[in-house]
């Protein structure tokens, strides 16, 4: 009797397991039209992601980065002559309501000098770049998402499968279908504030939040941070998810995993063998992907990492981004 209890209970659970995975498969609705994936962009002048207007004119693009801030932040950083912004949530304080505080900041006080509502603002979130993990935590995408920003970096990125979840959630579900891509799962709701932080109706949000260069039409930038050797195993993969348009190697975490604590050795960091190995398999999976690759930038080096092939440099506000925007020739305002 026990035996068979304990089978039954065994069959049980498999069920119970086969249910819940098959819950979680998004269904394509039957009768919700379904656009076609435009062939090139149908808007007229400016993106509202400046940095968009800057790669098609094949011109680098530099960010600053602050961790956390609400409304003066805002309006203090729309002066910024970095073409984004990143807001640092991995290790900074996770307060949304900051966020749109800090959105709304930037709308008030702009445009910037280049004609755009606000800088893009890209977001770092504390959610670690594995499959169950996105499975669980997708809902912090689509808040930083609601308050108006353009992007999220996925930090530790170790997975083709986190990538592809990330994406998913960031899209609405009448949003154009892409091979390799399930049903999105952005709610109604969503459009309401950040359209107001775009400058557009809900409308318009709607059919342009949307990744890009996947979307010609889109208006939202997703990369991963590859930066532990879990990533970097599936790193090949996991860069060509469709909608990631950028990518990192992580020299910080990379330092961790590889080179151990700080302090206890002498030499190595960025430059020693091990760690060198693994910035150039990231920068040649970004290239073999067509997507661009991004790496800290100094005043010292700026010129021959742009050489290399980096299209986004840390110091956006820094004498490093200066020297980078002449030797580009970059002839647009910040």
């Amino acid at each position: 009797m026990r035996t068979r209890t304990l089978v039954l209970a065994g069959l049980a659970a498999a069920l119970l397991a086969t249910m819940s995975t098959r819950a979680q498969q998004p269904v394509s609705p039957d009768n919700a039209p379904v656009p076609e994936m435009p062939k090139q962009a149908t808007r007229t002048g400016k993106h509202v992601n400046r940095v968009i207007d800057m790669w098609l004119k094949g011109q680098p693009v530099y960010y600053a980065q602050i961790a956390g801030g609400g409304y003066d932040k805002g309006k203090e950083m729309a002066a910024t002559k970095a073409d984004y912004i990143t807001y640092e949530m991995e290790h900074g304080p996770l307060d949304f309501k900051e966020l749109r505080d800090f959105m709304r900041g930037l709308v008030e006080a702009g445009p910037t000098r280049t004609g755009h509502k606000t800088p893009a603002v890209i977001v770092t979130l504390p959610i670690p770049g594995t499959t169950d993990a996105l499975r669980a935590n997708a809902w912090m995408v689509q808040q930083a998402l609601a308050a108006g920003v353009h992007g999220i970096l996925l930090c530790n990125a170790e997975s083709p499968e986190a990538a592809r979840l990330m994406i998913e959630a960031s899209r609405y579900p009448f949003a154009p279908r892409v091979e390799g891509l399930a049903q999105g799962t952005r709610g109604n709701g969503s459009q309401g504030y950040a359209s107001q932080m775009w400058g557009v109706t809900s409308e318009e949000y709607m059919r342009i939040a949307d990744p890009w260069p996947m979307n010609p039409d889109g208006e939202m930038l997703f990369g991963l941070k590859i930066e532990n050797p879990r990533a970097d195993a599936n790193v090949e993969t996991s860069v060509r998810v469709p909608g990631i348009a950028f990518a990192e190697w992580g020299p910080g975490d990379h330092g961790f995993h590889i080179m151990g604590r700080p302090g206890t050795y002498t030499g190595g960091g960025e430059s020693a063998p091990q760690m060198a190995a693994v910035r150039r398999r990231v920068l040649n999976a970004t290239k073999a992907a067509g997507i661009r690759f991004l790496n800290a930038c100094t005043e010292n080096n700026v010129i021959d990492q742009l050489k290399e092939g980096v299209m986004i440099c840390t110091g956006g506000d820094t004498p490093a981004a200066d020297k980078g925007r002449a030797f580009t020739k970059r002839t647009d305002p910040w």
